[in-house]
């Protein structure tokens, strides 16, 4: 049995592809962590009887109260499904390849500080791109740099718009995300 942490910043549509995945599995999400007190991962968590923790910007930027918290409840893997906060070198080394990120571009594009949800795509579509997707990885100190464990990819349409980019973008989140997870941890632990 593994217990991971699901870390979110927004509406939670992420973390809650992950417990409804994992429900059956052995892996369970212990807790769905926020660093907002009002964002929607919180009313879904609270739906699918998931217990939350906030945590603040400033305790995410000196963690070790975060770190003994997860540890307490011994959480063995931590996901980021939409986390906007970057992650703090003293977790990372508390969860040695044991941090799994979501990024909506094909890394090695598009990533970096500042390019996240809806920044990410205006860059893609800014640029012409033909492609873009997902890239599940790693964490670690660098943003966007760690080993890449999945990509998957969709076609852009010549009049691809923001919000059809996004919706075809978190489409292929919820398909591949929570089994890419479910693979790693599974593996990680043989």
């Amino acid at each position: 049995m593994s217990n991971i942490a699901v870390f979110a910043s927004g509406s939670g549509s992420n973390a809650e592809q992950i417990v409804q995945f994992l429900k059956e599995s052995t892996i369970k999400v212990k807790l769905i962590v926020v660093n907002r007190a009002q964002c929607g991962a919180i009313e879904r968590a609270k739906r699918l009887g998931v217990p939350v923790q906030i945590f603040s910007k400033e305790e995410f930027a000196a963690p070790k109260s975060i770190i003994e918290y997860l540890q307490a409840l011994e959480v063995d893997f931590i996901v980021l499904a939409g986390f906007l906060l970057k992650i703090h070198p003293d977790l990372i080394k508390a969860f040695p390849d044991r941090i799994i990120n979501l990024h909506p571009s094909l890394l090695p594009k598009y990533g970096g500080k500042g390019m996240y949800g809806k920044y990410v795509h205006e860059a893609v579509l800014a640029n012409n791109e033909t492609k873009s997707g997902i890239t599940i990885h790693l964490v670690n100190e660098d943003y966007d740099d760690g080993r890449v464990l999945k990509q998957a990819s969709v076609d852009l349409e010549e009049d691809e718009t923001l919000d059809t980019l996004s919706a075809k973008v978190q489409r292929l989140e919820h398909q591949y995300f929570p089994n890419a997870i479910h693979d790693y941890i599974t593996t990680f632990n043989s």
